[in-house]
């Protein structure tokens, strides 16, 4: 640790710092680390990419860096990089709390995220949207109305492409849209994005936030940096996300699915109403949306609102959401074999985003695929929708028995172990017009790299079983 030798900090600028000749240490060579590395590279700096796996286990994205000049330190990042460090870098997968973070502190050497060190780059604004379920989705719908509007700009953050990587879209009149996880936020420092919105609050990642609070605090920082001019969406269904009152800074707007806001986004007679500074505003029928659910309803409303103050005309909002398809790993049909419907949601990872999946559906036709790497949280919700609405619960990761003990009563249980077992299984005991639905409320990383590869794994297994059975 520090000899206790006080250190003057470094300061950068909070638009366009000089890195030239700087050293900047980048912690995590996953997607984000890579493409902050790549930036602080372009922008003149020596640049040092740490992560914990071996050199034989780095992607080969970090190992083209690499050629480009970028130092690669496997097996760790210990403290003896920071000697003549002017910056740190962390990637969201990387805890805020590991040691060489807490010793550049101490050195006054600043420790940021991603998010923060592209944004000090960005001309354009930001729209930043967070929340523990929904995000992605909502993103995306944003995204794609802006960009349908003729608005420049990048849709990404969390949802795969790094905000690193937009600024090639970038332009003074440029809106992004990004998704911003809890890990993200905790990193940004100076980050003031124009819109602020969080869906939700539930419990989620409390295996590295420890408590919900903790974890509130982090989505919180989204309103931090917001003064006049910027305007935030709360969700006003949402109880426990009330505790953001507080922390909001900008112009406030709500969304509702079933009161009319004062001023924000609702429904009235089956269309979407939108009442902001505009005046107010009637899009598209409910009906004419493609997504499915009443959590889907709630994200179209999010996304409209976030697009139109943003500045998109009300047309591109109601052509972007009645063509809009789903993402994939997200509430997404992928086969049909029998006449039993097979939907991938393989992104739900914790119990609060299985819940609106199981709402889509009729009770007591669902054939739930459940399991894997238990992150904390409220369970007893899901149980009781269980009970109240699936059929057949099948069970899968490397630890079931703590699964198959919480639904214990709840409806048939079945411990399938692997996911093409379960998959397989849910078919057997389907009858006509049933669905199968992987939603597994949890993480994936007991038997999965990560939700995708297994959400890909359960489309390869749908495709197995309807060449078996053509």
């Amino acid at each position: 640790m520090n000899s206790g030798a006080t250190m003057k900090a470094t300061r950068f600028a909070e638009t366009f710092p000089d890195l030239n000749g700087r050293h900047v240490v980048v912690v995590g060579a996953g997607k984000s680390g890579r493409a902050a590395a790549r930036l602080a590279l372009d922008h003149g700096a020596s640049v040092t990419l740490a992560d914990l796996r071996e050199a034989a286990d780095f992607p080969d994205a970090a190992n083209a860096l690499e050629k480009r000049g970028v130092h690669l330190h496997p097996g760790g990042h210990p403290a003896a990089l920071l000697q003549h460090v002017d910056l740190v870098v962390l990637s969201p997968g990387v805890p805020v709390d590991i040691d060489m973070a807490g010793e550049a502190r101490a050195r006054g050497i600043p420790v940021w995220g991603e998010v923060e060190l592209a944004a000090r780059f960005t001309e354009g604004r930001v729209i930043g949207i967070s929340g523990s379920n929904g995000k992605s989705t909502v993103t995306a719908m944003t995204g794609a109305i802006l960009r349908s509007a003729g608005i420049a700009g990048g849709t990404g953050g969390n949802l795969d492409t790094p905000f690193a990587d937009l600024l090639d879209q970038d332009t003074p009149a440029a809106v992004h849209a990004l998704e911003l996880s809890s890990f993200q936020l905790e990193t940004i420092e100076a980050f003031r994005p124009f819109g602020a919105v969080v869906l939700n609050l539930s419990p989620d990642h409390l295996d590295r936030h420890g408590t919900l609070e903790t974890y509130a605090a982090a989505k919180a920082r989204i309103f931090e940096n917001q003064s006049d001019g910027d305007f935030a969406v709360l969700n006003a269904d949402d109880a426990p996300s009330r505790r953001f009152d507080s922390a909001v800074r900008a112009d406030l707007h709500t969304i509702s699915t079933q009161v009319e806001t004062v001023k924000g986004a609702f429904v009235r007679d089956g269309r979407i109403i939108l009442r902001t500074d505009f005046g107010e505003e009637k899009l598209l029928l409910v009906d004419a949306l493609t997504l499915p659910g009443k959590h889907n309803l709630s994200n179209a409303l999010a996304a409209a609102l976030a697009a139109r103050l943003g500045g998109a005309p009300v047309n591109a909002i109601d052509a972007v959401l009645s063509s809009f398809r789903p993402l994939a790993h997200r509430l997404e049909r992928v086969g049909a074999i029998r006449n039993v419907t097979f939907y991938n949601d393989s992104k739900a990872t914790n119990p609060a985003a299985t819940l609106p999946a199981l709402d889509a559906f009729e009770a007591g036709t669902i054939h739930l695929i459940v399991g894997g790497k238990d992150k904390g949280g409220d369970w007893d919700a899901l149980v009781d929708a269980v009970r109240a609405r699936v059929r057949r619960l099948l069970v899968i990761g490397a630890d079931p028995a703590p699964m198959m003990q919480r639904f214990e009563g709840a409806c048939e249980i079945l411990e399938c172990g692997t996911l093409d077992s379960a998959t397989e299984t849910a078919l057997a005991g389907a009858d006509d017009g049933d669905v199968v639905l992987l939603s597994p409320a949890c993480a994936s990383f007991d038997q999965f790299d990560d939700f995708k590869q297994r959400g890909e794994a359960f489309r390869q297994a749908v495709r197995a079983l309807g060449e078996r059975y053509a």
